[in-house]
């Protein structure tokens, strides 16, 4: 079991605790294995928006699978200053020593730089904070026009709402962005691209719609992405025509059922196939009879896949 530790900062921005507790939240509900605690150096602490919290002003035993993570405060005058003790701040360094992930959530960065966890590590905040986290942490690079980074289980996100785009990332990485895109359509929120960088799988790429009947397809197709998968049943799984389900979809998605379906086996395919394996083992694999289509796809252009066409 995983144990999710927020360490609550006075002036705590709701969002920014409870973006990424409704992740993990969320996830525990679909039978992920997380317990969520929170730890703070006073039994009530005040928030941003005026509700008073409360937390534990005793640590948990960490453990190497365990997230301790520290969302962003309101400061005077815009300042960055987190004004935790040298015990806190000793907590948060061993507990990355020990093997474990710390993350932060806007202002939160400001934290882990005290701790010494961004020296030489590539770091973001928001947008307000980019440049006093630079200056006073020089040893750091601060990325900007990024939701979140990720550099030896150091975690930052930019900010408010990037802290659930963080978690989703994180629940990707540990349980497939099948558990992510879940979580997310429960949420109703948008999975976005971070920054410049490719959306790491077509499972997220594509759930950006709020549309439920194709919400509901897409489940049935990726968990089924390797099957065959007639149109005609599909459409009947989620209780709508062919051609009805035809059309919202790529509506939806700018894909047909097809394409998404060819778009999931590609990419597991050439994972596969990055790893070592044999073209026509990875076919078979991900569900292609015939190796030559995995091949005609493979020397399509990008935007073809993408578009249908």
């Amino acid at each position: 079991m995983s144990r999710i530790l927020f360490l609550l900062v006075p002036g705590v921005h709701l969002l920014d605790l409870a973006g990424p507790a409704q992740v993990f939240s969320t996830a525990a509900d679909f039978g992920h294995d997380y317990t969520l605690g929170y730890v703070a150096e006073q039994p009530v602490v005040p928030s941003a928006q005026g509700v008073p919290l409360q937390a534990d002003t005793s640590w948990p035993e960490l453990g190497p699978d365990d997230l301790l993570l520290v969302p962003g405060w309101r400061s005077p005058a815009r300042e960055l200053e987190s004004k935790l003790g040298p015990d806190t701040l000793r907590r948060v360094r061993e507990h990355h020593a020990a093997g474990g992930t710390v993350a932060s959530v806007c202002a939160g960065a400001d934290a882990l730089g005290r701790a010494g966890l961004l020296d030489g590590r590539r770091c973001t905040t928001h947008h307000d904070f980019q440049d006093l986290l630079a200056a006073r942490y020089r040893r750091a690079t601060v990325v900007r026009d990024v939701l979140f980074t990720l550099d030896d289980r150091v975690v930052t996100s930019a900010g408010i709402a990037s802290g659930i785009d963080l978690a989703l990332y994180l629940v990707a990485q540990r349980h497939g962005p099948a558990a992510a895109a879940q979580i997310a359509r429960d949420m109703v929120v948008y999975a976005r691209r971070n920054g410049h960088e490719q959306q790491h799988s077509a499972m997220l790429r594509h759930r950006s719609h709020l549309d439920d009947t194709v919400h509901r397809a897409q489940d049935v197709i990726d968990a089924r992405y390797d099957a065959r998968l007639p149109l005609g049943d599909l459409a009947a799984s989620v209780g709508v025509s062919e051609r009805t389900l035809t059309r919202v979809f790529t509506r939806a998605t700018g894909l047909t059922p097809l394409r998404y379906q060819q778009t999931l086996r590609l990419e597991r395919a050439e994972h596969l196939i990055a790893h070592g394996s044999t073209v026509e083992h990875a076919a078979r694999t991900v569900g292609f009879e015939d190796p030559r289509m995995l091949r005609r796809l493979r020397s399509r252009p990008s935007e073809q896949l993408t578009t249908g066409s």
